[in-house]
């Protein structure tokens, strides 16, 4: 995990990882940093845009969004709670 360009942001690198490994390790990630703070996550599985994104709504925290960068995808989620 290092810092991202907001303060406040750090990016998880999930590459090469295949589901749930990228949102499993998200979630361990957003336990640990404060409500308010957005994580990006790094992700090259297919699955792993639509995972967050679902496990945002069942958990209450907010997607912002997906974007391709490369070969990856770019996945920022805001910790709510």
């Amino acid at each position: 995990m290092t810092p991202g360009a907001d303060s406040g942001e750090t990016t998880v690198d999930a590459r090469g990882l295949l589901c749930p490994l990228p949102l499993l390790r998200l979630t361990a990630h957003l336990e640990s940093v404060p409500p308010g703070a957005t994580a990006v996550l790094l992700a090259d599985d297919p699955a792993a845009a639509e995972d967050v994104r679902l496990w945002c709504l069942g958990q209450g925290q907010e997607w912002l969004g997906s974007e391709e960068d490369g070969s990856a995808m770019r996945i920022r989620v805001r910790r709510v709670r």
